[in-house]
């Protein structure tokens, strides 16, 4: 018995952040596609990540007719502080402009989406196992994938756009020696902590002892980054050494409460070149990394995101594959520019404390380049455009 696929214009995989803007815009411009989400909505919706949707964001989703989803009562109340060896400073870089940028966790941002898709009729399919991608380099490529019944489906459609993370499918579907991969590990992680506490205080810390963050996840509740030796075991970590460390880094009195859960973040910079294949297009974290210090991972995947919705929506109005061509890159321009900021805000943090990474001649060198930040108008102004995503 020959089987008979269902049709649509694009299969996005993954149904976060990229996955499901994508899907909202396409389906805002009556482009049929389907979203195949291998974990349960329960999952992906309580997913806890980071999250920073800054201001080129913000202003994308309000001309798309999606200010809903960046509404700020979505969103967690964050005034912020930063701290070098236990003294409070500023966040103020001199700017006299009022910077839009939203802090949110980011299951809040795909829990907002996935409502106004699924509101929009958009067809989303979570649970979907299994999932192959065939013929990408033919006009009209096949995805199979195994049902929450067992039973095994196939979608034809004319692209693909891969969503799916950085150990998605899809990228892992391109065959060996198509893409190169440039990438650039760090001597140093995050012990990443989520702790039933709320984040008093909240912001960033330098010290001698490392790095440490400490961000709301609501009102009772708090992400912890302390930085740490990439190669430390998680069981040198105790919940008594973590809010002692964190206490010591902020010098400041921190409540302690329930850890949750706990984590080692390795730090790298990674791009794959060229961010296509055929009809399979890979989005966000599928196609590069950037280190978390940066806050800059939501940015480069919106911005694939439009890149690549304005580009199908030209081709289904035209016909014209130009924007679709030269799809790989137009963005790579943009993620070179943005990997150069994360290398350069990572660096400078972490060199900043602990001296025992890169030295002491690093470490005085990265202060005098970080209280710059604090007196230069044009230091000031450059790091704004760049935390913004307006450059």
């Amino acid at each position: 018995m020959t089987e008979t696929p269902e049709n649509t214009a694009v299969v996005i995989v993954g149904a976060g952040v990229a996955g499901l803007t994508l899907g909202n815009f396409l389906l805002r411009n009556g482009i049929d596609c389907v979203v195949l989400e291998r974990r349960s909505r329960a999952y992906v919706e309580k997913r806890q990540r980071a999250g920073t949707v800054d201001a080129r964001g913000v202003r994308m989703f309000r001309e798309w007719g999606l200010a809903a989803v960046v509404e700020p009562d979505s969103f967690t109340d964050f005034t912020g502080g930063f701290w070098i060896d236990g003294v409070r400073h500023p966040m103020d870089f001199g700017q006299g402009e009022e910077m839009e940028s939203i802090f949110c966790p980011q299951q809040v941002l795909v829990r907002n989406l996935t409502d106004v898709f699924l509101q929009g009729g958009g067809d989303l399919r979570f649970e979907a196992a299994d999932v192959t991608l065939e013929n990408l380099r033919s006009a009209r490529p096949t995805v199979r994938y195994r049902d929450t019944d067992g039973s095994e489906k196939a979608v034809s459609c004319d692209f693909v756009a891969g969503c799916d993370g950085y150990r998605g499918v899809s990228r892992a579907s391109i065959p060996a020696g198509v893409l190169t991969r440039y990438s650039h590990e760090y001597r140093y992680s995050w012990l990443s902590v989520l702790a039933e506490v709320p984040a008093k205080p909240s912001g960033m810390a330098i010290h001698s002892r490392g790095l440490a963050g400490m961000m709301p996840r609501g009102a009772h509740a708090s992400r912890i980054y302390l930085q740490c030796p990439a190669d430390e075991p998680l069981e040198q970590w105790p919940d008594e050494r973590i809010w002692s460390e964190l206490e010591a880094r902020f010098g400041a009195t921190v409540p302690t409460g329930p850890i949750v859960d706990k984590q080692l973040v390795p730090f790298r910079c990674v791009v794959h070149d060229p961010m296509s294949h055929g009809r399979l297009y890979l989005l966000g974290d599928a196609a590069h990394i950037v280190p978390p210090m940066s806050a800059k991972g939501v940015h480069l995947a919106l911005y694939d995101t439009e890149v690549f919705a304005r580009a199908v929506i030209h081709w289904f109005r035209t016909g014209d594959s130009g924007l679709l061509d030269s799809y790989s890159e137009t963005c790579l321009r943009h993620v070179w520019n943005y990997q150069a900021f994360a290398a350069w805000i990572t660096e400078l943090m972490h060199n900043a404390g602990d001296g025992s990474y890169e030295g002491e001649f690093r470490k005085q060198a990265a202060r005098a380049e970080l209280q710059r930040q604090f007196t230069s108008p044009a230091a000031g102004r450059l790091f704004f455009e760049l935390s913004e995503g307006v450059i």
